[in-house]
């Protein structure tokens, strides 16, 4: 008796243990399937959607970074404001004062140092006011080098784990660029738009977000920063990154569709 009894709990046993294993997989571990299909969705679409904003934050970070470090820009804008006259400098001299801005941004020096000569005097170009303020232009400077660097190195990631995947889905990277171009685009419109409705306020809101002091606010009539570089000048500039960063866009974007409606 005692053995049938315990051959029964044995019985019993094994019969509850089928049951749990059951349960665990027609229950348990579609359950977790599905969460773990519902993440990786999650993240695709997570890493597309970066993949997109990294493709336009690049774009106009890389326009920036051109832009600054574009002597010509500076000289155009020397000879179209008429700087020459505003400051009182030679050519020459206003030629090492671009040299000058561009070295130090992309100089490891905390603060700036130009000396100029003018009527056969030679003095430092900056006050105290814009050698500290210049020093925060500086730091963002290199902040759109830091952003430059960290979406070049991401677009590159995905990049390479898009194509490595089987099959490879060159679809979904076209589709990613053309997500990013129709981003930058609606971007640089809306600020294209705000620029021709009022520029100078738009220019001073950017101030007020990225400065956490007032040496910005400069005196035209006797810092030299401001003569250089008159109001007129920065809605050039602001200009000729909307619109480069704009057709860079609309470039990219046309070929990512021309792709998407191609291999259909």
């Amino acid at each position: 008796m005692r053995r049938r009894t315990a051959n029964y709990d044995n019985l019993d046993w094994l019969a509850g243990k089928k049951v749990h294993l059951k349960v665990a997989q027609n229950v348990i571990m579609p359950y977790f399937g599905g969460i773990s299909n519902i993440l990786k969705i999650f993240f695709t679409n997570l890493a597309k959607a970066l993949f997109a904003v990294s493709l336009a934050t690049v774009i106009l970070s890389g326009v920036l970074a051109v832009a600054f470090n574009s002597r010509a820009l500076y000289l155009y804008g020397f000879q179209k404001y008429n700087v020459a006259a505003t400051t009182g400098l030679s050519q020459t001299e206003l030629n090492k004062a671009a040299t000058g801005l561009i070295s130090y941004f992309n100089s490891g020096e905390e603060f700036i140092n130009i000396s100029v000569t003018k009527d056969g005097q030679t003095f430092e170009l900056f006050n105290e006011r814009e050698i500290v303020h210049l020093k925060d232009v500086k730091g963002l400077f290199w902040l759109d080098y830091r952003v430059l660097a960290i979406g070049l190195a991401y677009i590159l990631g995905f990049i390479l784990w898009t194509v490595s995947r089987k099959p490879r889905r060159w679809r979904e990277l076209a589709g990613g660029i053309l997500g990013g171009s129709a981003l930058l685009l609606g971007v640089m419109a809306a600020l294209g738009i705000a620029s021709a409705i009022n520029f100078n306020w738009l220019f001073y809101q950017f101030h007020f977000i990225s400065f956490a002091n007032d040496f910005w606010m400069l005196d035209p009539t006797r810092d030299y920063l401001i003569m250089l570089f008159p109001s007129g000048f920065w809605f050039d500039v602001f200009i000729y990154c909307v619109v480069a960063a704009g057709v860079i866009s609309v470039v990219l974007g046309m070929l990512a569709w021309r792709y998407l409606a191609r291999s259909k």
